[in-house]
């Protein structure tokens, strides 16, 4: 990971289009991933995917954590780690699921509500107040959902209602996130992840266990290489700018896996998912965007409060 302190075009480029180069970057290459899921579980159980794409991300991740060493991983709030790592495999194991039985890209537009359930997490769980504009920009959002699913006098379909839930446990895992970055490192929220989320996957995939083949042994190897160079490219990225500046490059998921969905398996998006992603979408930007600009206002609020201490003393 000693990239990550250095230019990708030295000199050459912006800070912000490097840094948007990079997300797009990270966007493909999750992207390719979820083929990869959709293609391993052409073979193995859903379950087993999540375990060896964990597996094989740990050991591509190994020469990194022995640089690291055990310095900067103590930690008072294992209890912490674990709950997001529950979270984490929760999101994991039901959005794996899902790719296996639902289009690419109907998939992943529904993927995109995970801001909407952490902007209602926030505020109920983490005490955060969530004034009138995010909260109709959330509504609109879930109206988005409404556009893609279309739910008729039946029912909504189950592959939604997955994607949904796996976005749910998404939300819960980044609140955990930010609960952590107040205390702990980078480095010891990566590593902890690992190295709880690789026993913890192997659990359910035993009760569906079978051998993969030699062939999709190389296709599982692969896809942990790709899951953490997805991860590098994302830390870059965030590196590099502000996560609202960032995001709306994170969209450009949606047109990599309809091209993928289409040249693989011959998968089409109708008119009305592209609206509904599209509406999702900006209102999730826009409340990046919020919340972006409250905090500058809180950390200027601050900033002009102290200098008037100090002027005072």
């Amino acid at each position: 990971m000693a990239f990550l302190s250095t230019r990708l075009f030295p000199s050459k480029l912006p800070v912000m289009v490097e840094g948007a180069l990079w997300m797009v970057a990270g966007a493909a290459m999750f992207s390719l991933l979820n083929l990869l899921i959709r293609h391993a579980s052409s073979e193995l159980h859903p379950f087993q995917v999540a375990f060896f794409r964990n597996f094989f991300s740990l050991m591509f991740m190994l020469p990194w954590l022995f640089k690291a060493g055990v310095g900067g991983l103590r930690t008072r709030k294992s209890w912490l780690y674990a709950t997001r790592a529950l979270t984490g495999l929760a999101a994991m194991l039901t959005w794996f699921y899902a790719l296996s039985v639902m289009p690419l890209a109907e998939a992943v537009s529904l993927s995109f509500t995970t801001p909407l359930f952490a902007t209602i997490g926030a505020a109920l769980f983490l005490g955060e107040v969530v004034r009138l504009r995010r909260w109709s920009a959330t509504v609109v959002g879930f109206v988005g959902v409404l556009v893609i699913v279309r739910p008729d006098a039946e029912a909504i379909k189950l592959t939604a209602v997955l994607v949904l839930v796996s976005a749910c446990f998404s939300a819960a895992s980044a609140l955990q996130v930010k609960a952590l970055a107040r205390t702990e490192t980078t480095t010891a929220m990566v590593t902890y992840m690992v190295l709880f989320l690789t026993p913890m996957s192997l659990i359910p995939a035993l009760f569906v266990w079978t051998w993969p083949s030699w062939d999709m042994l190389g296709w599982l190897v692969l896809m942990g290489g790709i899951a953490t160079l997805g991860h590098l490219a994302l830390t870059r990225a965030f590196h590099m700018a502000d996560a609202s500046a960032m995001m709306p490059f994170d969209y450009t998921k949606l047109p990599f896996s309809a091209l993928l969905g289409y040249l693989v398996f011959g998968e089409t998006m109708d008119l009305w998912t592209w609206v509904g992603a599209g509406i999702i979408a900006a209102s999730t930007i826009y409340i990046a965007q919020r919340e972006a600009s409250l905090a500058r206002r809180a950390r200027s609020a601050a900033a002009a409060s102290a200098s008037v201490r100090d002027s005072a003393r």
